[in-house]
């Protein structure tokens, strides 16, 4: 009854299955990976402690930034040289901009300095000055931004001397000296105290977002995949091999339908054929209707 498995046709099928369901599985898994990772990531973040409360480093021993470094206070030395807003920022519930000045270390590259927040609509405020002369400032250390960041504006055509995203790539092309792959937010306002604090974010990846369990969904999709795979397979082989069977019993005679096509197809030429002898007469009827 299952010979029509060896057919063609369902070695197409049964290649299909075979390869489909090895592969949903490996997807659902990876996907399980990635949430079981993010998981981790989190509890290890709360049994941490907090960065902000370790000894500050000077900012090369702490670059590249990343999980651990994130948050670190980084110490550097230099001058203010630009300074640009960053506008659509949001602190406390209240919508404002940052003020952002690179300071420009020894080495000559710049590294962004997040001075401060401020409420209401960028250049519409008047922002305090930079201090003068070589400072040294201490912050909090923070990865680049990108467009999956909160707040980062990707629309473009701000005015001159705004910033949509907090980032090397972003600022090399504004100024033209070399710019760090980070940037450090002050975690005290400066002398005046006109600039509110920007608290360091937490690194991307080390809590459950939304993103984590968006994972958790794809794995349960995947999985989904493999289990309608399977049962289309079975609910295919169940048709064929009831079709086979009543063949098999005589409940529906093997080529019952060619017949009856062919059956149609003779009627429809008999009835064409029936119309051709009634439009034209024979030549001897023809004839004699003339000479009578």
């Amino acid at each position: 009854m299952y010979r029509f498995l060896l057919t063609p046709r369902w070695w197409g099928i049964n290649l299909f299955v075979v390869l489909a369901i090895p592969f949903c599985v490996f997807m659902g898994t990876w996907q399980l990976g990635r949430f079981e990772d993010r998981v981790q990531s989190h509890e290890q973040a709360e049994k941490a402690p907090d960065p902000s409360t370790r000894a500050a480093k000077p900012l090369d021993e702490l670059l590249p930034v990343d999980k651990v470094t994130s948050g670190r206070p980084a110490v550097a030395t230099g001058t203010y040289a630009d300074q640009f807003l960053v506008p659509g920022r949001e602190l406390d519930e209240r919508r404002g901009f940052y003020v952002l000045s690179l300071l420009r270390t020894e080495g000559g590259k710049a590294l962004p300095v997040v001075r401060g927040w401020l409420p209401g609509t960028a250049g519409s405020v008047p922002v305090p000055a930079a201090p003068q002369g070589e400072v040294t400032v201490t912050g909090d250390l923070q990865a680049s931004e990108n467009i999956h960041s909160d707040g980062v504006d990707t629309r473009g055509g701000l005015p001159a001397g705004q910033l949509g995203m907090i980032s090397a790539a972003s600022l090399v092309n504004l100024v033209d000296y070399d710019v760090y792959d980070a940037w450090v937010t002050l975690p005290e306002a400066e002398a005046g105290g006109a600039l509110k604090p920007v608290p360091a974010a937490a690194p991307q990846g080390s809590g459950l977002d939304l993103k984590a369990f968006q994972n958790l969904g794809y794995t349960g999709e995947w999985f989904v995949f493999a289990g309608f795979v399977l049962f289309m397979w079975f609910r295919l082989v169940r048709r064929e091999a009831e079709a086979v069977r009543d063949v098999a019993l005589g409940l529906v005679p093997e080529g019952e339908e060619a017949q009856e096509g062919e059956k149609a197809d003779a009627g429809v030429a008999g009835a064409e054929g029936a119309e051709g002898a009634t439009a034209v007469p024979a030549p001897e009827t023809t004839k004699a209707a003339q000479g009578s």
